[in-house]
């Protein structure tokens, strides 16, 4: 019995080792937690445990692993788990993720305490989605086919052949009688092959259109006197690509909206002069300052229906209402003028300014009507401290839409109505406490005014008003990613009244910066530049801000050159427009995110095609983009997070760099990656 108790007691312990490995234990000891390894694979989330007597805390841990519990005493137990669309790159090429959650922990206490901190390795491994695009293409960044392995549309069959005898040959030998037409035509009859028409090319060749192209072809190259037997093959015609319009502005290069929107095709379309009906866009907003230099000529001045609807005399201005909306100086005023800047990204103008001040741009920026027949109507509400008062806002929707208005016992009527009303403003407030400002839009949708309104910039889902009344169109923000398609803009509020998405930019604390630009020797943030003021110095300048209030003006821009154009004739069709021929990101369909997508310029507006050739985009349900790249075969590898995913292959033909969007060819898949479906092959991707 003695020699019996020590194998107990050693099966005990094995026992005990195997149980804690199954269970996947962290390494003790006595003095505290060790640091080790959590290996998710490719499993969401993970359940830790580990044996502890002491406090413990969790003090750093990357964003995209979530800890179900932060901190305790005894026992360590929280779960881990990955979320892998935060993490993945926009290149999407890597396989597995990893990132350290560190836990500081104190055993014991009094003088007898000890403490430290283990430093915990997360590795996830990534799900995987493939497929091929197969027909050759010249594509930007990221999506580059070098060589014709990608299989190509077959071409169409040829209609026959072309024969060319030898000089000096068959042709003299026979006498002047004989000619290639008739040598052909015997050699391809004693072949058995019916010739349903000839043609004679030269004194020597001939064409014969024959059935059986290969039959011919062995027939004739059989004769020695015959130089060349080729097929007679059918030739397409080649689209020939417009040139598209690059602005030569100062700052142009760092304005990447207009391009991502296809405006190079679309400026090229308006040297035709046909954007020649008159159109108005009232800016509702913080009044402009008409002494901008890249503003001259763009606005209706005072005493030319420009309107200052603040009756409070401590608005800025110190006169109430009155014509003249001019965003005031007040002192210690430090912030720009934000009605400035929108107006600047509808209106801006072209080339050279006049009566530039010293230090000053020569040229600045642009704006995206170009040379087309709008103008700017700016109305202020909003006064010199940032603040706008419901009441206000009611009163500039109804006069810029033509309505009169009656303030302090006077009656105001502008003489240029606008068919399009932008409001950059807007805040969370209830429905039933916005009601007022949505009466002013269905009155003003009533007189054919389209309102345009920002979504808001709250990182939520709150609806904001006045975007979410009925009758008003609702534009969230998009920004780069780095990928052929934008992505959301984070800050941009998503809810189910959002129509649109257009270029609002990133928070330029983000980092982002994928428009290429560069400005004293750095890279630009992501941001939208446009026409401002310096306060500080009372004179105009150029300034980056970011928000759906950029991208709002942007819509109403587009809304302005349609009905320029005469595309569209009135707000109902011009909405309609906007939503069809927008480009569809995130889930399928409309969304809370992008509404009915991204707004097109160039398919909006039938812009002549400036580029060629094709490439394939990924984007997430959440609204992420990712840009993985094509081999030599154009077959692409994706390693992503869980979620669904639409796989778009098409063609660009507006020069955006966005491939599969309103009349470009296309081919789209959607697929779910997940733990129970890891990988994915979607095939060969066809853009007809």
């Amino acid at each position: 019995m003695g020699h019996m108790t020590p194998l107990r007691r050693s099966a005990g312990l094995l026992a005990l080792a195997l149980a804690l490995s199954a269970c996947d234990q962290l390494n003790t000891n006595s003095a505290g937690i060790n640091d080790r390894t959590v290996a998710l694979g490719q499993k969401a989330q993970q359940t830790i445990t580990v044996p502890f007597s002491g406090s413990w805390r969790i003090t750093d841990y990357p964003s995209w692993i979530r800890v179900s519990t932060q901190s305790g005493t005894g026992p360590v137990r929280f779960s881990v788990a990955a979320v892998r669309q935060d993490a993945t790159p926009v290149t999407a090429d890597q396989a597995t993720l990893t990132g350290t959650i560190k836990v500081s922990w104190t055993s014991g206490s009094g003088s007898g305490a000890t403490n430290g901190t283990a430093v915990w390795t997360v590795t996830a491994q990534q799900f995987e989605l493939t497929g091929r695009l197969v027909q050759p293409a010249q594509v930007t960044g990221l999506d580059v086919i070098t060589r014709q392995e990608v299989r190509t549309a077959p071409a169409p069959a040829a209609r026959g052949v072309i024969v060319k005898y030898r000089a000096g040959g068959a042709l003299t030998a026979q006498g002047v009688n004989q000619s290639a037409r008739t040598l052909g035509r015997e050699r391809l009859t004693a072949a058995g092959l019916a010739v349903t028409r000839q043609v004679t090319l030269g004194s020597q060749s001939a064409a014969f259109d024959v059935s059986d192209v290969p039959a011919a072809l062995r027939a004739l190259r059989s004769d020695p006197n015959v130089e060349y037997a080729v097929p007679n093959v059918v030739l397409r015609p080649q689209a020939t690509l417009a040139t598209p319009v690059t602005p030569t502005d100062q700052f142009s290069p760092l304005q990447w909206a207009y391009p991502l929107m296809g405006y190079g095709a679309v400026w090229r379309d308006m040297e035709s002069g046909a954007y020649s009906k008159p159109v108005t866009v009232a800016v509702v907003d913080t009044g402009v300052r008409f002494d901008h230099p890249d503003l001259q000529g763009q606005l209706w001045q005072p005493g030319e229906g420009a309107m200052d609807v603040i009756a409070d005399t401590t608005n800025g201005d110190g006169t109430g209402a009155d014509t003249d909306p001019t965003d005031p100086s007040t002192p210690g005023r430090t912030a720009g003028s934000h009605g400035t800047h929108v107006t600047g990204i509808i209106a801006a103008r072209w080339g050279a300014n006049t009566g530039v001040c010293a230090g000053c741009s020569p040229s600045g920026v642009v704006g995206a009507t170009y040379k087309a027949n709008v103008k700017v109507l700016p109305v202020r509400v909003i006064d010199a401290s940032g603040n706008a008062t419901e009441a206000d806002v009611t009163l500039g929707i109804r006069y810029a839409a033509g309505l009169p208005v009656t303030i302090d016992g006077v009656t105001f009527k502008t003489p240029h109505p606008a068919q399009v009303i932008n409001l950059s403003l807007g805040g969370a407030i209830s429905a039933t406490d916005a009601q007022p400002m949505c009466d002013a839009i269905a009155e003003a949708r009533a007189a054919g005014a389209l309102v345009v309104a920002a979504s808001g910039n709250g990182y939520g889902t709150s609806p904001y008003y006045p975007a979410a009344c009925d009758g008003a169109v609702s534009v969230a923000s998009v920004t780069l990613s780095g990928a052929s398609a934008p992505m959301h803009s984070p800050f941009s509020n998503a809810y189910p009244q959002v129509q649109l998405a257009a270029p609002g930019g990133a928070d330029p604390y983000s980092g982002a910066k994928f428009n290429g630009g560069t400005f004293n020797g750095a890279a630009y943030p992501d941001m939208i530049l446009s026409t401002s003021w310096d306060y500080v110095k009372n004179a105009p300048n150029y300034e980056s801000e970011v928000g759906t209030s950029q991208a709002s003006p942007q819509v109403a821009a587009l809304a302005a050159l349609m009905l320029s154009k005469g595309v569209t004739t009135g707000a109902e069709d011009t909405v309609r427009r906007l939503r069809e021929t927008a480009t569809d990101l995130g889930t399928a369909g409309r969304d809370d995110q992008f509404g009915f997508g991204m707004i097109n310029a160039a398919a909006a507006l039938n812009a002549p095609q400036v580029s060629s050739g094709l490439g394939v985009r990924v984007q997430s349900s959440r609204g992420l983009s990712f840009q993985p790249k094509l081999d030599s075969t154009g077959a692409f590898r994706a390693f992503l997070g869980e979620g669904t995913y639409r796989v778009t292959a098409g063609s660009d033909v507006n020069g955006n760099g966005i491939y599969g969007e309103t009349g470009e060819t296309r081919d789209e898949r959607t697929a779910a990656l997940s733990e129970e479906s890891p990988a994915v092959n979607l095939g060969d991707l066809t853009p007809r």
